[in-house]
């Protein structure tokens, strides 16, 4: 059995919750593997205030669930949740969750970091930061493309 829980929202999420709703869905579970990723408060050498995620209700959904689709195809996964944080956000606080059970390590390491790199290249998702020059938007980075490029899949968003 393959499930998936795609979620994009406000709320902060429990990292224990999560991780016990998806270890319940499937006895078979061996494996958890998580990743949680969190709001700098730097980059590019300046200091970042905070940090605003725009997306399109619908559109980024129907896009992480696609990538979720692929992660459990490629990789003999039970189950992916993940969870990634709209609105304005401070440093410090979780911006994203990525969650998979298999019934090994690998797998679940695997599947985790294949959905990592597809989302920070592929998900769209605007992100814009506070600083003290003002506001910016965050682009794609050139390693960014070069770890989904690991997967082969080819993504052009970074200017070299």
């Amino acid at each position: 059995m393959n499930a998936s829980f795609v979620s994009i929202q406000t709320a902060d999420f429990d990292l224990t919750t999560e991780l016990a709703a998806l270890r319940a869905q499937d006895r078979r579970v061996g494996a958890l593997c998580s990743f949680v990723g969190l709001v700098r408060d730097h980059n590019e050498g300046d200091a970042v205030a905070s940090l605003e995620l725009e997306h399109y209700p619908g559109m980024t959904e129907k896009s992480i669930q696609t990538m979720v689709d692929e992660a459990l195809a490629r990789f003999p996964v039970y189950a992916v949740r993940v969870i990634h944080r709209v609105g304005l956000l401070q440093p410090a606080e979780q911006i994203v969750l990525v969650a998979v059970s298999a019934a090994h390590r690998g797998p679940s390491f695997q599947a985790c970091e294949f959905l990592m790199d597809y989302l920070k290249t592929q998900a769209p998702f605007w992100k814009k930061e506070q600083t003290p020059q003002g506001a910016r938007w965050v682009d794609a980075r050139v390693s960014d493309d070069a770890a989904l490029a690991r997967w082969g899949i080819a993504a052009r968003n970074a200017a070299a």
